[in-house]
């Protein structure tokens, strides 16, 4: 099999153009290449007068060929076997994310028939739950945009991006999310994404597979505690609603994600070892998508064959301080992503259609032990907390969320109402004064950033985005550490994902798993 790269080709292309081209730079016929696949597929608007793609493409030629700089061989793909000990102790899974997922797929592959234990409400239930504090602002604590099955990821616009080497891990993690109903197009194109309308569906096939295979998944039922004899794990304190049970289990997969602020305070209690790890805080900013797109594409914006611009920039300030964007939502929602009472919380949203208004991304800034004035392992937990009560007094105090225009943030100015760019944030904005938000480094900070961002990104800074607050679940607070056998200083117990600090997204998260998992081959 080879792969063939940096095929340019225009947007009105189709895969006969595509399969000529390819042909002809191997020199052979089109009717000789056999196998043919798109391997990759980006967009170049580098040059706002020439936007095109640019594809990669697999084949099989069936006669000799003429390789370049941009033919390379491929090797044939590694199968993933997970061969596990079995003890005689079901393994145990606490999180229903993207790492509990995958873990759960290579338990159950290796006929472990994994318990896997998430605190929410499954996929269906939790969207009911999850709209109705959309709407009225009730808020559950345990099912929320957070907590539940699919993770956090389940409300978001389901990026695939890693910035890690894709390798094995990442190839079956692509595999099973296609397998389980994700769109074909995740296989190839170069920023792939599902859109929170397919996770939904995704996450209910991934969960059906694993029950297949003999394992179990127990919704509401929340890890309360680890039951620990000379450093090594014999057991599970669960609750279930008023109830409370024991479960035993010598492996537990630990893929709690970022959030579960009171599962950090019990591990530590536990004596599990724990450290700081730098995250960033700030805002959600809005524009509407249409501006992005002219911005992006120039005149090609209006082309049928490209879709909802995105766009990633950073920016590092003199003082050493890092701004930057994360997890675009083009034609997305900004959503209300609190799960605890008393606090507000903002993230992106996206449908696969990106068919939305507004644009959205995170506006960050780096933060780290400077920041929360403390050495303790969950300073920077309390630090979130301590944002997102802000957040909520400022917002009224009903989960209403604090909102400025960025004109208005630039020139340390409170806000009145909004201009031509609609927040669509849910239940609603409360038009605030972010310097009664965030500490004066971060604002200033944050401020620089943006008008750096405005030079890079023709509209960026325009007075009239918004920003609504407050982000603070960029990542994980705290690393639970590991050693070389994947597991933290007590023994049977695997941290993994996002939560545990070694990921960041679906696609990095899902891939973590899977090599601790695969870490236990025989």
């Amino acid at each position: 099999m080879l792969r063939i790269n940096n095929i340019k080709m225009p947007l009105n292309a189709d895969v006969e153009e595509l399969r000529r081209i390819a042909a002809e730079k191997l020199g052979c016929s089109a009717a000789d290449l056999h196998n043919f696949k798109v391997a990759k597929k980006s967009v170049d608007a580098r040059n706002k007068q020439n936007v095109h793609f640019v594809y990669s493409i697999d084949c099989e030629p069936q006669v000799p060929v003429v390789c370049d700089k941009d033919v390379e061989q491929l090797l044939p793909e590694e199968k993933l076997v997970f061969d596990l000990p079995d003890d005689g102790v079901r393994t145990v899974v606490v999180g229903s994310g993207p790492a509990g997922m995958f873990a759960g797929i290579a338990l159950a592959e290796a006929g472990l028939r994994p318990i896997i234990l998430e605190r929410g409400a499954d996929v269906d239930a939790r969207q009911k739950i999850v709209e109705t504090f959309w709407k009225i602002g009730k808020l559950d604590t345990e099912t929320n945009v957070q907590f539940g099955e699919g993770g956090a990821g389940t409300f978001s616009d389901g990026k695939l991006m890693s910035g890690i080497k894709k390798d094995k891990f990442t190839a079956k993690v692509m595999q099973e999310l296609y397998a389980a109903g994700a769109p074909a197009e995740i296989l190839y194109l170069a920023k792939p994404h599902i859109g929170t309308d397919n996770l939904r569906l995704v996450v209910r096939n991934i969960r059906k597979k694993i029950e297949a295979l003999g394992g179990e998944y127990r919704f509401n039922h929340c890890l309360e505690d680890l039951i620990i004899k000379d450093s090594r794990l014999q057991g599970i304190k669960v609750r279930c609603g008023v109830e409370a049970y024991e479960l035993e289990a010598t492996r537990l997969f630990l893929a709690i994600g970022h959030s579960a602020r009171d599962t950090f305070e019990m591990l530590h209690r536990a004596g599990v070892h724990m450290e700081q790890k730098p995250f960033s805080v700030g805002a959600r900013i809005e524009h509407k998508q249409a501006d992005i797109n002219r911005a992006q594409y120039g005149a090609a914006a209006k082309s049928p064959y490209l879709g909802a611009a995105d766009y990633k920039m950073a920016v590092h300030l003199p003082n050493g301080r890092s701004v930057y964007t994360f997890c675009m939502c083009p034609g997305g929602t900004v959503v209300a992503a609190a799960s605890e009472k008393g606090r507000v919380v903002t993230n992106g949203m996206s449908e696969f259609a990106r068919a939305g208004e507004n644009a959205n991304a995170a506006l960050l800034v780096g933060v780290g032990e400077a920041d929360f004035a403390s050495p303790h392992p969950l300073a920077g937990m309390y630090f979130q907390r301590k944002l997102e009560e802000r957040a909520f007094a400022l917002g009224g105090g009903d989960y209403r969320a604090p909102a400025q225009l960025a004109g208005d943030f630039l020139h340390s100015k409170a806000s009145v109402g909004g201009g031509s760019v609609v927040p669509s944030y849910a239940p609603a904005v409360n038009w605030s004064d972010f310097g009664a938000l965030y500490p004066a480094e971060i604002a200033e900070a944050m401020r620089a950033g943006l008008a750096e961002m405005g030079k890079k990104l023709r509209g960026f800074d325009a007075p009239d985005a918004v920003l609504t607050g407050v982000e603070t679940r960029s990542s994980s607070p705290v690393r639970i550490v590991r050693n070389e056998t994947m597991q933290s200083n007590i023994k049977g117990l695997y941290p993994c994902g996002e939560g545990a600090g070694y990921a960041g997204g679906i696609t990095s998260s899902a891939a973590d798993a899977l090599k601790v998992v695969y870490s236990l081959s025989k």
